[in-house]
């Protein structure tokens, strides 16, 4: 069974960690179910957030009779403010049913905080780890910039950013770095917001990397038993699956959605974070949902799009978002006049 260490943390797991941010979209039993099967199959990092509505309750009840020594623990604040800060390290220690968490991370930063930047926030962290109410300082990123200056500040013990066999050089330079300056690499988004649709090769990639901890996001149990599975028996990136990997790369080169939502809400109504990825989603994941009632009606609200620019600077990726979004609509009208064929 292999394992992976995160840097200097020395916090030391099995190859497969529990990305808890969908369990807020089930029910408190479900969750619980999901949850505690996780840890008899040998899961024993799990990483939730303030901002992941009643994740953290449900992990907390999940919990509450395990030996607090046998889990990891990772959640994250979007805090702007030291008084924010404070208030949302005491709900999230009171809903986690905990005394510390693990690993304390700022939630898709915007900035690197540093001591004395005049914000007071890396102090807050400072503090909370004195008093033992964290053991390690972490970040998570959306942004390139943001996340390897936050390695090159040499102030963070983890950092969090999406990584999959979709990435491409920069996102592999920034595991590349971590690894050298000994920076745990926490790898969100594994399955690129559902545009990955097959394990196997997901796993296989990030099985070559023996210090990228890949935090699945788990909704069922169906979900859950494949990754428990690869435990024991880890996938190959051998030549067939090199070769999966380069033609999915090509099918999606270029700019797309990963789905994260930062840019929500529109102004207009837009789900921008389905809308602007419909294209890809038809092509990968066939649904007639896609096709309902109202979903139209929700692609035809990018007719009404007010350009006003919002979803571009809230996009971490720096996306040209109503162009994108406009050229998926322009798709799926092709769709829905039978002029292109879906799975």
């Amino acid at each position: 069974m292999k394992t992976i260490t995160l840097g200097s943390t020395g916090i030391t797991v099995i190859q497969n960690a529990f990305g808890a941010l969908p369990v807020q979209r089930v029910n408190m039993e479900t969750a619980i179910q999901i949850l505690q099967k996780a840890y008899q199959g040998g899961m024993r990092f799990f990483d939730t957030a303030r901002a992941y509505s009643d994740s953290e309750e449900k992990l907390g009840n999940a919990f509450k009779d395990i030996k607090r020594d046998e889990i990891y623990i990772a959640t994250k604040t979007m805090a702007k403010t030291p008084e924010q800060f404070k208030e949302q390290l005491e709900t999230s220690l009171q809903l986690l049913q905990t005394d510390y968490v693990d690993i304390y991370q700022f939630h898709c930063a915007g900035q690197v905080y540093r001591p004395g930047d005049g914000t007071g926030m890396y102090e807050c962290m400072l503090e909370a780890k004195e008093a033992g109410k964290i053991k390690h300082i972490g970040i998570t990123a959306h942004k390139l910039s943001v996340a390897k200056e936050a390695i090159e500040s040499g102030l963070y013990e983890t950092l969090q950013f999406p990584f999959s066999y979709l990435s491409g050089e920069k996102e592999l330079e920034l595991v590349t770095l971590c690894k050298e300056k000994n920076m745990g690499f926490i790898a969100m988004k594994g399955l690129a917001g559902g545009l990955i649709n097959k394990s196997v090769p997901a796993m296989a990639f990030m099985s070559q990397f023996d210090h990228v901890l890949p935090i699945w996001g788990i909704q069922k149990e169906s979900e859950l038993d494949e990754w428990l599975a690869f435990n024991e028996k880890t996938p190959v990136l051998d030549e067939e699956i090199l070769s999966f990997i380069e033609k999915e790369k090509k099918e999606i080169a270029g700019d797309f959605c990963r789905g994260c939502g930062y840019c929500m809400p529109c102004p207009a109504g837009i789900q921008i974070n389905q809308c602007a990825r419909m294209s890809l989603m038809l092509r990968r994941a066939p649904s007639q949902n896609w096709l309902s009632e109202n979903m139209q009606a929700e692609m035809m609200k990018i007719e009404n799009c007010l350009h006003c620019g919002a979803c571009m600077k809230k996009c971490p990726y720096e996306l040209n978002t109503p162009a994108l979004l406009e050229k998926n609509l322009e798709d799926y009208k092709k769709v829905l006049a039978g002029e292109v064929k879906v799975q």
